[in-house]
């Protein structure tokens, strides 16, 4: 009897639009595997980040210590502008980079909640939140 293959084709379309999305936003492998790992870890996190991948918005059905993704990127977009001063988003500001953050943010969160809402409540906008 041969061996069963069992094949995701949701999880190839995932794995391929990160790798993609981090191209894009000039992400090293080595980081797109990284962030791999964390949706191979967590169900919830996958299905949120395979949502963005279709829709390009965020589902924002998970929420931890009561911070959702968009709130997560609101704050890559919020450091993002302070580190230029502008106070607005110019073309330099790269878009898809801070919604890879915002996942990789919201995975750290998932592990230690309490950790990354303090870093966040003490230094908002002055400290990456990792």
């Amino acid at each position: 009897m041969e061996p069963w293959v069992i094949y995701d084709g949701n999880r190839v379309a995932v794995y391929d639009g990160l790798c993609r999305l981090c191209e894009y936003a000039g992400k090293e492998r080595s980081w797109c595997d990284g962030l791999w790992g964390h949706l191979l870890e967590d169900k919830e996190l996958m299905e949120e980040f395979s949502y963005y991948l279709r829709h390009h918005a965020f589902l924002d059905n998970m929420k931890t210590a009561g911070y959702s993704l968009t709130d997560l990127y609101v704050q890559q977009l919020d450091r993002f502008n302070i580190s230029r001063d502008s106070g607005k988003n110019t073309a330099a500001c790269n878009k898809e980079e801070m919604v890879l953050e915002a996942f990789e943010t919201m995975a750290g969160m998932r592990k230690e909640p309490e950790r990354t809402t303090r870093k966040w409540q003490d230094g908002f906008g002055k400290d990456q939140i990792q």
